[in-house]
C-alpha cells in the first residue's frame, strides 16, 4: 500500500498538483514563468559596462549595477579577468562595418561620440592583424614581381621578417600611442577614455588595408600617391576627433593634435619605406 501511495504522489507532482506528505504538509508546484524568447546576443541595458570614459576617467554614477565605489559594475569582476573585457568585444558585423565606413569619411569628427556607449576592441584587433599579414604578403609579392636575379642574389627569397616587424610596428603603435595620449588627455582633463582611444586608433588603420593592394603597382609615383592619400584620410580622422575633445581644455591643444598628426604620418612613411620599397619602373 505504501508503494502505491508513493507512486500516486509522484504522478500528482508531475501533473503540477499539490502533493500531501507526512505531517499534513502540502507542497505547491507552480508553473514556470520562464520564456524561451528572452533576449540573447549582445548585452543591453544595465548589463552594459557604461561608456569607456566612465570606466577609465571618471567613476560611474553608482546604483545597483555598480561596484562598491561606484566604478566598474560588480558583475564584471577584476580587471585581470577575461569577463572584465568581454563588453568591448560585444559587437556584430553591422557595428564594425559602420565604424569602418565612418573612418573612411572623417569629415564630421564625431566618431568617438557616436560610439561612446559601446567602444570596441574587436574591430581594432582584427583590422591591425589583417594589416600585418596583408602588408607582409603583398610586400613580398611586390618584391617578387620586381625581382631581377644577379650574381650576388640569383634567387628570390621570401622575407618572413616582414610579419614579425609588422606585428611590432602595428600592434605597438595602436597599443602604446593611445596609452600615452590617454595620460596627456587625462592631464588636460579631456573627457575621453582609454578604450575609446584604442578604438579610434584601431579603426584609423582600416584605410591602409585596401591601399596596400595598390602599392603592388610597379610605379613609384603611384605608390607614393596612394600611401599619401591613405595617410591624409587616416590622419584627418584622428586629428578631428582628438581636437574635438581637447579644444576647450587647454590653449595648447594644437600641440597635442600636431603630435598625433606627426606620429601618424610617420607610421605611413614606415609603411611605404619598409614594406613597399623595391626596384620598379619609374615614370
Amino acid at each position: 500500500m505504501s508503494l502505491y501511495v508513493n507512486l500516486q504522489n509522484e504522478a500528482e507532482a508531475a501533473s503540477g498538483n499539490s502533493v500531501p506528505v507526512a505531517g499534513d504538509t502540502v507542497l505547491q508546484f507552480q508553473e514556470s514563468t520562464f520564456s524561451s524568447g528572452q533576449a540573447t546576443g549582445k548585452m543591453t541595458g544595465n548589463n552594459r559596462p557604461g561608456t569607456s570614459d566612465a570606466n577609465f576617467t571618471t567613476p560611474l554614477a553608482g546604483g545597483a549595477n555598480s561596484g562598491p565605489e561606484g566604478g566598474h559594475p560588480a558583475a564584471r569582476g577584476s580587471m585581470f579577468s577575461i569577463n572584465y573585457y568581454r563588453p568591448y568585444f560585444d559587437v556584430d558585423t553591422v557595428d564594425v562595418l559602420g565604424r569602418i565606413k565612418d573612418s573612411f569619411i572623417p569629415i564630421s569628427g564625431d566618431f568617438v561620440e557616436k560610439n561612446a556607449a559601446n567602444p570596441d576592441l574587436y574591430g581594432p584587433f582584427w583590422i591591425c592583424t589583417t594589416l600585418i599579414f596583408v602588408t607582409a604578403a603583398l610586400g613580398n609579392f611586390a618584391t617578387f614581381l620586381s625581382f631581377k636575379p644577379t650574381a650576388a642574389e640569383p634567387k628570390w627569397h621570401y622575407d618572413i621578417n616582414k610579419v614579425s616587424y609588422g606585428s611590432a610596428i602595428f600592434y605597438g603603435y595602436i597599443g602604446v600611442i593611445p596609452l600615452l595620449l590617454f595620460f596627456v588627455m587625462k592631464y588636460y582633463r579631456a573627457a575621453i577614455g582609454l578604450v575609446q582611444l584604442w578604438c579610434l586608433y584601431g579603426y584609423s588603420l582600416a584605410v591602409f588595408i585596401p591601399i596596400t593592394f595598390l602599392c603592388v603597382i610597379p610605379i613609384e609615383l603611384a605608390r607614393w600617391g596612394v600611401v599619401a592619400a591613405a595617410c591624409l584620410l587616416s590622419t584627418l580622422f584622428l586629428a578631428l576627433n582628438i581636437r574635438g575633445h581637447i579644444l576647450h581644455t587647454t590653449e595648447n591643444w594644437y600641440l597635442v593634435v600636431l603630435a598625433v598628426v606627426a606620429l601618424h604620418l610617420a607610421l605611413g612613411l614606415v609603411l611605404k619605406l619598409y614594406f613597399f620599397t623595391y626596384f620598379s619602373f619609374s615614370l
